[in-house]
């Protein structure tokens, strides 16, 4: 069997998939939650409670603060310290809600029960409800950027929804945590699909999955092998082949134009197989999302790991869990080694976006001397946006704005795929993002005095 891919560009990293057949454990409360207020793309949401508050886990504590914007839900029980700024992934202070943990106490109107609901039982979800579901629960796309998943669903003027795919992929190194979820959930994966099929009006489904998760698409076959609208597609390893435009690609053959275009333009609406877990729970056990599977990893560590964790748990009691910080200089990432952000501080907490925790060596984090562009081509060669890497990075480093807008900066995923291959060494991504960050900008405000 020909395995499908997407077309343009990739690469093959070490995957170092050292905790894929480790069983999903369940995280210790923290002793003290923070939720910053930015954990999705848009605007930040706006604190609904005050210090000295009484909060249960489920409880609403910050609501969506405009159209592009999720809520945040407590995952812990207890008092409101404070409304204050704490460091985030970013390596910035944002502001945030910290609550001091007093037991575990869960509001009454979620499901904890372990029954398995289907949307055959449930003929009075329409479209439109379910999608007000997933609103009100604070679901956002849990394996990339964050985007509120309930807009996902609701395509632009012009634009007509096909299919669902679910992204299975879990092409970024070290991190096995969607792999334990599609093992350990997939009944409700499958579900989770249903519902969202159902909510974007489409009659085909698609999951993703790469070839090197065997027992993930055995699994999910069996589970789909009497439903003619649910697809499995086995992928061939390939990175990113987790970007949406690259899935979207090689799941059903369309390439998505540049910005401002989207999966949907082309028929696709793209959801995480976690984000599809979180629809199951928000929609049928009315389950806001407040915990999330994520994985604790590294060469160096202990007893690495998958964890069900609360949000607002600080990185460091989940290190402290597997063992602590490795002897030595260690780099700590949240994320992965491809797109993940190096962290300042442990005590930054898992977010919505935490799918993993990675700490590098320093023999395998440490950068190699910059040398001379040689002009090899290869960054151009990999690009899975069809981009020229070493023009947008040196125009980037000299601040020539138009040119990078000329060359289409927007289009860049940020997978690292270019700097990654460099046999300079050169840090292609580095100049490219500030780039890509500045001409953004410039569009903004370009737009807004129009």
């Amino acid at each position: 069997m020909k395995l499908r891919t997407f077309r343009i560009g990739g690469i093959h990293p070490e995957e170092n998939k050292i905790t894929a057949e480790v069983a999903t454990k369940v995280a210790a409360l923290p002793t003290q939650a923070i939720f910053p207020l930015s954990q999705h793309i848009g605007a930040p949401a706006k604190p609904v409670v005050a210090k000295g508050d009484k909060v249960k886990v489920g409880t609403l504590l910050a609501e969506a603060g405009g159209f592009v914007s999720a809520p945040i839900y407590s995952s812990v029980s207890g008092t409101v310290l404070k409304i204050d700024n704490a460091v985030d992934a970013t390596g910035y202070r944002k502001p945030c809600i910290i609550v001091k943990v007093e037991g575990d106490e869960w509001e009454e109107s979620i499901d904890r029960s372990d029954k398995l609901e289907t949307v055959a039982a449930h003929p009075e979800l329409t479209p439109e409800e379910i999608v007000n579901r997933i609103k009100v629960a604070g679901v956002t796309g849990m394996g990339g950027a964050g985007f509120p998943t309930f807009i996902k669903l609701c395509p632009p003027p012009g634009a007509k929804a096909e299919c669902v795919i679910i992204n299975g992929v879990e092409c970024e190194p070290y991190i096995t945590s969607d792999y334990r979820l599609m093992m350990e959930h997939a009944d409700e994966i499958l579900v989770g699909l249903d519902l969202l099929m159902k909510a974007a009006k489409v009659d085909k489904g698609y999951i993703g999955i790469e070839d090197n998760k065997p027992e993930a698409i055995r699994l999910l076959e069996e589970k789909t092998a009497n439903n003619p609208n649910v697809e499995i597609v086995p992928l061939a390893k390939k990175y990113p082949q987790g970007g949406e435009k690259q899935l979207v690609d090689a799941v059903i053959r369309r390439q998505v134009p540049a910005p401002p275009a989207i999966p949907v333009n082309v028929g696709a609406i793209v959801q995480n197989v976690g984000t599809a877990f979180a629809v199951y729970q928000a929609v049928m056990k009315n389950k806001p999302l407040f915990e999330r599977y994520t994985t604790v990893t590294g060469k160096k560590v202990a007893n690495p790991g998958n964890f069900l964790v609360r949000m607002g748990t600080p990185m460091k009691e989940l290190i402290d869990f597997c063992g602590g910080m490795p002897e030595g200089d260690n780099k700590v990432l949240a994320g992965g080694p491809m797109m993940g952000k190096a962290l300042t501080s442990t005590e930054v907490p898992v977010c919505k976006g935490t799918n993993s925790i990675t700490i590098l060596t320093d023999s395998d984090a440490r950068r190699k001397r910059p040398q001379a562009c040689i002009r090899c081509a290869k960054c151009v060669s990999v690009c899975p946006m069809g981009l020229e890497p070493f023009l947008l990075a040196t125009a980037s480093s000299m601040h020539n704005w138009e040119k990078v807008e000329q060359e289409d900066i927007t289009s860049c995923i940020e997978c690292g795929s270019c700097q990654f291959t460099c046999p300079a060494h050169r840090p292609l991504l580095d100049n490219i993002r500030l780039g890509k960050t500045t001409v953004m900008g410039i569009i903004r405000a370009r737009n807004a005095k129009k």
